[in-house]
């Protein structure tokens, strides 16, 4: 058996609370991901890939019809706890 979970719906609050930078930066890495299909996982399947901007990243899966951005967040969060 197979289940989808939308989880479109956290990723829509995270974006409310980001700056009007972070934001454009945020749509900029989804469209650079959109554009790249050698950066895309196989789509429909279980993988998702990490990608990078200057200041925030996402993490996203590909869907037959595009992406689903999964998760994002500060680059500051990626650093190692001391």
């Amino acid at each position: 058996m197979v289940y989808t979970v939308d989880l479109a719906l956290d990723v829509e609050k995270a974006l409310a609370k980001l700056s009007d930078d972070d934001h454009q930066q945020v749509m900029e890495l989804i469209a650079a991901a959109l554009v790249e299909p050698n950066s895309c996982p196989t789509p429909g399947g279980w993988g998702w890939a990490l990608r990078l901007g200057p200041r925030l990243w996402i993490v996203f899966t590909a869907c037959l019809d595009g992406i689903d951005v999964v998760s994002l967040g500060a680059n500051e969060d990626l650093a190692p706890a001391a």
